[in-house]
């Protein structure tokens, strides 16, 4: 059976998730759906992550085997038009090898998170990013970040539900911009790694935002980790300032 790779767009707001649910709405169900009405049947697609409920994406990859050998740009002009009116899009679409695999073949992933503070509730970002009121230290957050690059153990770090088999992670990068807006600022964190821990990216910035804001000094981040303590994080931030932006992969197979 040919098998096909998408590049997918979402607004995670009104998803339980990318995971099918049995009953709530979810995008990995949108895209099922979608495909059913192209080729009628049961269908299951693997995706390079599994995004919580809430959370974004600008460059999720999965991958289905179909029973029609599609031309790419057809099939995913298809699916556009049957996953309207969800918020998910087919931005690429390829012919992949019977070997690729968007989960187990690819070799790192990206994600961003958007925080901005403004006294005003923000009306055009609504949904989209975590709003705080006062104004963060971003070379305070730069010091404790640095702290959580490289191979660690992470258990302060992941959800008490997280499956993985192990908390041991490589972090390769945090990255912070700062942006000035015209009423106020945007921060902007930048995480790259093999794999991440269920809840690491958002433990992390919810951390790095108690040392923005003064109630944490950067050295702090430090200790939390070596605890390898759950009860050491700081909170957790809200998922709607997340976004998976990207799937690096041996080979690109949108390329």
């Amino acid at each position: 059976m040919p098998r096909f790779a998408f590049r997918i767009e979402y607004d995670g707001g009104p998803f339980a998730g990318w995971q099918r649910q049995a009953v709530l709405p979810s995008v990995q169900g949108a895209v099922e759906a979608a495909l059913a009405r192209l080729e009628p049947g049961e269908h299951t697609i693997a995706a390079a992550g599994r995004t919580d409920a809430g959370v974004h994406a600008t460059a999720q990859v999965a991958h289905a085997d179909l029973a029609k050998d599609w031309d790419p740009f057809r099939l995913s002009e298809a699916l556009n038009h049957h996953l309207r009116p969800d918020p998910v899009a087919i931005v690429a679409c390829a012919r992949v090898g019977d070997d690729f695999h968007a989960r187990f073949s690819a070799r790192e992933r990206r994600y961003l998170f958007r925080l901005v503070s403004r006294r005003a509730p923000v009306v055009h970002d609504r949904g989209k990013v975590w709003q705080v009121q006062n104004p963060l230290d971003v070379a305070a957050m730069r010091e404790g970040a640095a702290q959580l690059i490289g191979l660690h153990d992470f258990t302060t770090f992941r959800a008490a539900m997280c499956q993985a088999k192990s908390p041991v992670k490589t972090l390769d990068e945090i990255t912070i911009e700062e942006i000035a807006l015209p009423s106020g600022r945007e921060y902007r964190f930048h995480l790259r790694a093999r794999s991440f821990l269920h809840n690491q990216v958002r433990s992390i910035v919810g951390t790095l935002e108690r040392v923005g804001a003064g109630a944490w000094a950067p050295e702090d981040v430090g200790r939390a980790l070596a605890a390898r303590d759950r009860a050491a994080c700081g909170p957790v931030c809200p998922p709607q300032g997340l976004y998976l932006c990207g799937v690096g992969y041996p080979e690109d197979p949108f390329a």
